[in-house]
């Protein structure tokens, strides 16, 4: 018996799980002009398979998924197994106009905002960690080291090669912290395209993985003991012609005064961020001070326990200071929606432009060796202590409750109570994490 090709049509929900309808590849064709049918309610579906009961949707209503033919993926398989063919798609009303919970139309409107009032546009990567537990438990390697890379292989070299396959523009993959922890960084893409590319790498890494007869994972935290997977957000701000804007040479760290006031915007509403950048029950356990995540609310050069990071411009090579200059969201993990994440931090940036705010004050050292004043200062600490905390201050954060639509802020806060609920069923964290370990 002979397969029939399919690609399926795809977008990515509120839980940051990647939902769709496959067609007949021969037939993808015939439905880029309208897409495939979908349902309002399914944005209400919980990353644990049941649907919201808090929820602005019922059982009425049709929309359509149409196609972006420019994010056509195909993946080659080795037989039996079939290619991996996808299509990432904005979710529209039948008439073809957006669709107020479309997740990419959030961040398209987001860096829409940003180019009209500041004439600016953004370059983004997603930096993900994943774990791959080995099928009959071997143990782990040391950690960052090339006996990790090599057990793990043929994974490293398959998962680069189809990565490429799909254009995410993989840079490199090495063996992380934590065991059978892996780090695989993608070249910068200009604006939606760069949340495209996340959403593909890890549907392309887990593929990959299942061909193995292996479960990639990319949750946030599979152990409480070890420091969890997250997910980087690198972000440049160019001007219409492509000239950095991050970038001033005169200034403390080299960010220029509208960097400066961009990042102000970020950590002024860095409370309700969390709430869609790192939005599982386990993801606030791993944003905690020495786990070297996002332990301080601050701006700082090349500190990992910064929550925005300004990593260092290298000279080696001759290569461009200005063009290299970028902020690093550190909070977020692959729990969260991409496009809403990056949205929601391109917004806040957008923000603390609008109001002139000053560059923060710069974190110089490990923030281990504050005094008390001083670590209050620079957030040590500061952020949400649990999902329930980060809804209560997307709640309280007028401003960045209304960068969602009224139907989507009820939708996304009905999916998040879900599963606090659900997690508050566990018989503790380490059962929450087992279960999230499944789903990303």
């Amino acid at each position: 018996m002979t397969g029939l090709g399919l690609t399926a049509l795809v977008c990515c929900d509120l839980g940051g799980v990647v939902r769709g309808r496959a067609v007949p590849t021969i037939d993808l064709d015939d439905h880029l002009a309208a897409g495939v049918g979908w349902v309002p309610a399914n944005m209400s579906i919980t990353p644990l398979g049941s649907l919201a009961r808090r929820t602005p949707f019922d059982s009425r209503g049709d929309l359509r998924l149409l196609p972006d033919p420019a994010t056509a993926v195909r993946v080659a398989a080795e037989p039996p197994g079939t290619p991996l063919e996808l299509v990432l798609c904005d979710i529209v009303e039948t008439e073809g106009g957006p669709w107020e919970c479309c997740p990419r139309s959030f961040l398209r409107s987001a860096l829409e905002d940003l180019r009209a009032e500041v004439g600016a546009r953004v370059q983004a990567s997603f930096e993900h960690e994943l774990q791959l537990p080995p099928a009959g438990g071997a143990p782990s390697q040391a950690p960052f080291s090339l006996a990790a890379l090599r057990a793990a292989e043929p994974f490293p070299a398959l998962a680069m090669g189809a990565l490429s396959e799909a254009a995410v523009a993989p840079e490199r993959v090495f063996a992380e912290f934590a065991p059978h922890q892996f780090e695989i960084p993608v070249g910068a893409a200009e604006g939606v395209g760069s949340a495209d590319r996340a959403v593909v790498l890890r549907e392309v890494v887990r593929e990959v993985a299942r061909g193995l007869g292996l479960r990639a994972t990319f949750t946030p935290l599979l152990d409480l003991e070890e420091p969890g997977n997250g997910v980087h957000i690198h972000l440049s701000v160019l001007d219409e012609a492509g000239e950095p804007l991050l970038y001033d040479p005169s200034r403390p760290a080299g960010l220029s005064e509208l960097g400066g006031s961009f990042a102000a915007g970020i950590l002024r509403h860095a409370g309700a961020l969390v709430a869609l950048t790192a939005p599982s029950p386990t993801s606030a356990a791993r944003l905690q001070p020495h786990r070297w995540s996002a332990g301080a609310v601050c701006l700082a050069p090349g500190n990992r326990e910064a929550l925005l990071r300004i990593p260092p411009v290298v000279s080696l090579g001759g290569n461009d200071a200005g063009r290299q200059l970028r902020l690093e969201y550190r909070a977020a993990d692959a729990a969260a929606n991409p496009y809403l994440a990056l949205g929601a931090v391109v917004r806040a940036g957008l923000e603390g432009v609008r109001a002139g705010l000053p560059a923060p004050p710069l974190l110089e050292q490990d923030p281990t060796g504050l005094g008390a004043a001083e670590a209050r200062r620079f957030g040590v600490g500061a952020l949400p202590a649990s999902l329930g905390e980060a809804l209560e201050a997307l709640a309280g954060d007028e401003v960045a409750r209304g960068w969602l639509s009224p139907v989507l802020y009820e939708a996304y806060v009905g999916v998040k109570e879900a599963e606090l609920e659900a997690a508050a069923s566990d018989a503790d964290m380490a059962a929450t994490c087992r279960r999230y370990a499944a789903i990303y």
